[in-house]
């Protein structure tokens, strides 16, 4: 796992359609091979790019419910 604050600020992004008016919320934009993911409070800060492999297994298991969030 990489931070990287070089991205542009916009392109690209989305946020979980799951995600509240509260500002808790993460951004996601696909960089193949990799996952960026950031605070949807702060487009400009830093951005933490996650190996494919990696966050499709944290998505698993958040789906699953084995992660109890």
């Amino acid at each position: 796992m990489t931070q990287r604050q070089d991205s542009p600020s916009t392109y690209g992004w989305r946020k979980s359609t799951r995600s509240n008016d509260g500002g808790n919320c993460v951004e996601l934009r696909n960089t193949r091979p990799s996952v960026d993911v950031r605070d949807s409070k702060d487009p400009d800060g830093p951005v933490v790019t996650v190996p494919r492999a990696a966050w499709s297994a944290l998505h698993t298991k958040i789906q699953s419910g084995a992660l109890n969030l």
